[in-house]
C-alpha cells in the first residue's frame, strides 16, 4: 500500500461545497486584498486563540518580521531563538537589521531550553523567539520570567502549532505577540500563502495593522514606513471555513500519535515524540529518531511510504549564517537531533490501515539494518512515552 506523506486532497473534498461558496461569495464582492472577509477571519481567530486581537497578513513569515518591527527589534539589536528550526524564523530577524543569536533545545521536547538563555543574553538582546516545534509548545513560563527579568519582548513562533495549549492557555497567547503560518500543509492551512499575528495589546496590534498597509493609517496617508503584508480576502474566507474543523483535525492527529505511540512503545532503535506535562502537543508532524537515517529513508521510499526531515542542517550552520561564525559542536542537541529526525505520515485523514502499514515498515527497517544499534538506554527511557494525554 502507497502511503503519502500528506494528503490535502483527502481534507479539502469533504468541504468542496463550503470552500466553492466562501470562493464564489469573495468574487461577487471582489474583495481580494483585505477587506471584510479578512476581518472576519480576524474576529475568529482572535475568538479561538483567546486573544484579543488577530491581524491577518500574507505569511508565517511576515508575521514574524512584521512583528519584529513594530516592536522596535533594528540593526545593532539582538534576538535569541533556536537553531532547529525553519529559516523563517532567523529570515525574519535578519531583515529587521538584527542578529539572530542561538540557544540549545531540550532533548526531549525539541523547543528553547530555558537554561541556556543566561549564556546567550548580551547588552544588545531585545526579545526572545521560542518555537512550538512540530505542534509541541515550548515552556513559556521560565522563557516568559527570564524576558520580564530583563525587560525583552517574547515573540511566540507558532506557526507549527495551531491550537496547542501551554498550561490549559492558547500558544501565541503568552508572550507579547504570536505568529502563525498557514501554509497549505498547516493544521489549519490556506490555499496559498497566508498568516497571522495574534496579541493582546493594543498600541501592537495598531502598528501591526499600518505596517502591513505600506504604512498607512488611511488611503495615502503614510505615517511610517511599511510593507504590503495584507491577507488575501479568498484566502481568509478559506480560513474561516477551515477553523471550524480545526479541533477535530488535531484530535485526530492526536489519536493517530497515541496509535504509532503505543506501536513503537517497544523499539529501542527509535525515540518517538514526548508531550510535555505542560502541553497539549496537536502534532503537526510526527518526527521520530532514528540512527542511519539516510537509509531507512531510502527503505521507505521503497516501500511508497512517504516521509520527511525538518530540518537536516541547524541555522548556525547553514550557509547563510556563515557570517553570525558559528561551529559545529556550539549546539550538540540541535544538531544530533537534526541528523536523526524522520518525519513520518501524520494528517487527520490517515487510516488505520495506512498506518499499520508504516508502522510495520519502520520496525523492520529499523531493527533489520545491519549495524542498526538501539538509543543509549537512558536516553531511550527518558523520551519513552507510551500514551500521551489525549
Amino acid at each position: 500500500m502507497k502511503v503519502p506523506f500528506l494528503d490535502l486532497k483527502a481534507q479539502n473534498l469533504p468541504l468542496l461545497g463550503e470552500l466553492n461558496e466562501a470562493i464564489r461569495q469573495v468574487i461577487e464582492t471582489s474583495a481580494f486584498a483585505g477587506g471584510p472577509f479578512v476581518t472576519s477571519f480576524e474576529d475568529d481567530f482572535a475568538a479561538y486563540c483567546h486573544a484579543d486581537f488577530a491581524i491577518g497578513v500574507g505569511s508565517g513569515t511576515e508575521a514574524l518580521w512584521l512583528s519584529l518591527l513594530a516592536l522596535g527589534i533594528g540593526p545593532g539589536d539582538e534576538v535569541i531563538t533556536v537553531p532547529n528550526t525553519f529559516i523563517a524564523t532567523a529570515e525574519a530577524i535578519t531583515y529587521c537589521g538584527a542578529r539572530p543569536v542561538f540557544v540549545d533545545v531540550d532533548e526531549r521536547t525539541y523547543t528553547m531550553d530555558p537554561a541556556r538563555l543566561e549564556n546567550a543574553v548580551t547588552s544588545r538582546t531585545k526579545a526572545l523567539i521560542p518555537v512550538h516545534l512540530f505542534g509541541q509548545p515550548a515552556d513559556m513560563d521560565p522563557i516568559l520570567e527570564f524576558a520580564r527579568d530583563r525587560g525583552l519582548f517574547v515573540i511566540e513562533d507558532a506557526c507549527q502549532a495551531h491550537g496547542a495549549t501551554y498550561k490549559g492557555k492558547s500558544v501565541g497567547t503568552l508572550g507579547d505577540a504570536g505568529c502563525f503560518s498557514f501554509y497549505p500543509g498547516k493544521n489549519l492551512g490556506a490555499f496559498g500563502e497566508a498568516g497571522a499575528v495574534i496579541t493582546n495589546h493594543a498600541a501592537l496590534d495598531q502598528k501591526l495593522r499600518v505596517l502591513r498597509d505600506h504604512g498607512q493609517i488611511q488611503k495615502y496617508h503614510h505615517t511610517m514606513v511599511g510593507w504590503n503584508g495584507r491577507m488575501d480576502g479568498i484566502q481568509a474566507a478559506i480560513l474561516r471555513i477551515k477553523l471550524r474543523h480545526l479541533d477535530k483535525g488535531n484530535a485526530l492527529r492526536r489519536a493517530r500519535a497515541l496509535f504509532y505511540q503505543q506501536a513503537f512503545a517497544g523499539v529501542p532503535e527509535l525515540i518517538t515524540p514526548f508531550q510535555a506535562d505542560y502541553a497539549r502537543h496537536v502534532h503537526h508532524l510526527y518526527a521520530v529518531r532514528v540512527k542511519n537515517r539516510e537509509e531507512v529513508i531510502r527503505r521507505l521510499n521503497e516501500r511508497e511510504i512517504g516521509c520527511g526531515i525538518h530540518y537536516p542542517i541547524p541555522l548556525h550552520l547553514q550557509e547563510a549564517y556563515k557570517s553570525l561564525n558559528y561551529k559545529r559542536g556550539d549546539f550538540p542537541v540541535a544538531e544530533r537531533t537534526s541528523a536523526e529526525f524522520v518525519s513520518l505520515p501524520m494528517f487527520p485523514e490517515l487510516t488505520t490501515g495506512q498506518m499499520e502499514v508504516v508502522i510495520q515498515a519502520v520496525k523492520e527497517i529499523v531493527t533489520g539494518l545491519p549495524g542498526h544499534e538501539p538509543f543509549d538506554s537512558g536516553l531511550w527511557q527518558k523520551n519513552r512515552q507510551i500514551v500521551p494525554a489525549l
